[in-house]
């Protein structure tokens, strides 16, 4: 356990900092696995608006430090060239 001041000011803030980071790691997850699961339906018009709040979300991630830029990208490519081929 922490004994300095400024360390038990640094675990309760760390503590924060990895809840919020959880956050938005599961909500990244979860708009994806979304946007997997229309496109394995097949329903082609609601998956463009879907496929734009995930890209949304997932940089708003890369934008707050939680994932990387380049992670973020990564996903985003991944999930536009799924979209891709259901419309194709």
């Amino acid at each position: 356990m922490a004994n300095h001041k400024s360390a038990i000011k640094r675990a309760r803030q760390s503590e924060l900092r990895n809840a919020r980071n959880r956050a938005v790691k599961t909500r990244v997850k979860n708009v994806t696995k979304n946007v997997r699961q229309i496109v394995a339906e097949g329903s082609q018009d609601i998956v463009m608006a879907k496929l734009d709040e995930a890209k949304s979300v997932i940089a708003k991630a890369a934008k707050k430090g939680v994932i990387h830029k380049r992670t973020a990208s990564r996903k985003i490519s991944r999930l536009a060239r799924l979209v891709n081929t259901l419309s194709a």
